[in-house]
């Protein structure tokens, strides 16, 4: 709990056996978290296994997609605050109170992986990848410039954190399941005219497997060109419209256009 304010910590995995347990492990010591849910995105492994030995509560998702995950997983979740990260072990748990701190003079807290000092040796930030990073995020922000002005430096960072509020307040903006769901996050929360702010976060080497989206420069490429769009698709073409998944009702009113 974090002043007065339960608090559930969301972990998407798909085929995450090899660091599972020690993430929801290190993560179980931080004090101020009262549960963690861990989304079985389709595992073949041994995934769901291990994070229920290792104390989370494991939710299914079948729809396949970190958006997809993140989003069953924030919808199962319990805690009046909701803090997203992966299951790779490259985030640090002593980050948490970190984020909840900000969430006092803000709707949603980005970490942020692109501040030099803070990424670890070892790191998936190489040059190209954190430069191309910062480029897409100042895209992003000079996009939000007005009304919002907000200063962003990383857009693939998926350590963040937003209070249950604003989930429900953005999610039916919300309709990416690839990677670009975490440009597609910031830019919802903007035309809600919500407070976004970002602080550095320690980044480090995985523990183990390998990143899905960003290990290679060809999907380094494809991953940028997908948030490339969607941001775009946010900013000029939705404007003030929601977007809503298959299903999903409709909201009650119509949201002024940004």
């Amino acid at each position: 709990m974090f002043r007065h304010r339960t608090v559930s910590l969301v972990i998407p995995a798909y085929n995450e056996e090899e660091t599972i347990r020690q993430v929801v492990e290190e993560f179980r010591q931080e004090p101020h978290l009262d549960e963690i849910v861990v989304v079985d995105n389709n595992c073949k492994d041994r995934t769901a296994e291990f994070a229920t030995a290792a104390g989370a509560r494991v939710v299914a998702e079948s729809r396949p997609g970190y958006g997809s995950a993140l989003l069953a997983g924030m919808a199962a979740a319990k805690g009046d605050l909701l803090v997203l990260v992966e299951a790779d072990g490259s985030f640090r748990a002593r980050d948490v109170v970190k984020l909840l701190v900000y969430l006092d003079d803000a709707d949603m807290v980005m970490g942020t992986r692109t501040t030099r000092q803070m990424v670890e040796q070892g790191a998936n930030m190489r040059f190209m990848l954190r430069w191309g990073n910062v480029f897409m995020a100042k895209f992003l922000q000079l996009c939000w410039l007005r009304p919002a002005e907000p200063r962003f430096t990383d857009v693939g960072c998926t350590f963040r954190a937003l209070s249950r509020a604003t989930f429900e307040r953005i999610r039916h903006r919300l309709s990416q399941a690839g990677p670009a769901f975490s440009p597609e996050m910031m830019c919802a929360a903007l035309q809600e005219r919500c407070r976004v702010i970002e602080v550095p976060v320690t980044y480090g080497s995985r523990m183990g497997g390998e990143s899905k989206h960003s290990d290679t420069f060809g999907r380094q490429a494809r991953t940028a060109w997908k948030m490339f769009k969607t941001i775009c698709r946010k900013r000029f073409l939705e404007r003030g419209a929601p977007v809503r998944q298959v299903g999903q009702p409709a909201p009650p009113n119509p949201t002024p256009k940004s």
